[in-house]
């Protein structure tokens, strides 16, 4: 006999498998310990379904109630869940060695609204030319940064070198 296909969801009525179970009718009130046959009859009695809500407690616990409402009420659920989910972006933001003061408070302006959103700030410092002889203005301006933003992120990745440019992550408090 081929296996029957396994089922997403709780089990309800007859595809219960233990002996005994504890009974939670409609109205949310504890019936106690039973056999599962007199469980399904007390569910078909008030015209709803037995189903499964805790298979893996001893004994398993069942409650009466509508199963379509209740599958619906459970993707309703879901949805919710999925729709206050947010997922964390990475910003760049490119800044140069010898930036300007105003131009570095515009780039900063972006940055507080880029944590505030919860985004993750990735900092690009990109040496042109002859600016590749001095690192350390680099370094000089990102540690800036790092002691800038301190209060409202904290640097997940920091300031390396790669290439001609240099990287610093940081990331929302």
């Amino acid at each position: 006999m081929p296996a029957a296909p396994s089922k997403d969801g709780p089990r309800i009525n007859d595809e219960i498998r233990a002996q005994k179970v504890l009974l939670i009718d409609q109205n949310g009130e504890k019936q106690g310990i039973m056999p599962i046959t007199s469980a399904i009859e007390a569910a078909e009695e008030v015209g709803l379904d037995l189903v499964e809500i805790s298979p893996n407690s001893d004994p398993p616990v069942c409650k009466i109630l509508d199963y379509g409402k209740f599958k619906f009420q459970e993707q309703k659920k879901k949805n919710e869940a999925r729709k206050r989910q947010k997922t964390v972006e990475i910003k760049e933001i490119k800044l140069r060695p010898n930036i300007d003061t105003h131009d570095y408070e515009v780039k900063a302006k972006a940055m507080h609204r880029f944590f505030e959103e919860g985004d993750k700030v990735k900092v690009t410092l990109r040496f042109r030319g002859r600016e590749m002889a001095h690192p350390e203005l680099g370094m000089k301006l990102l540690m800036q940064v790092k002691s800038d933003f301190d209060p409202v992120a904290k640097v997940e990745y920091e300031p390396r070198m790669e290439g001609r440019q240099m990287i610093m992550i940081l990331a929302p408090r």
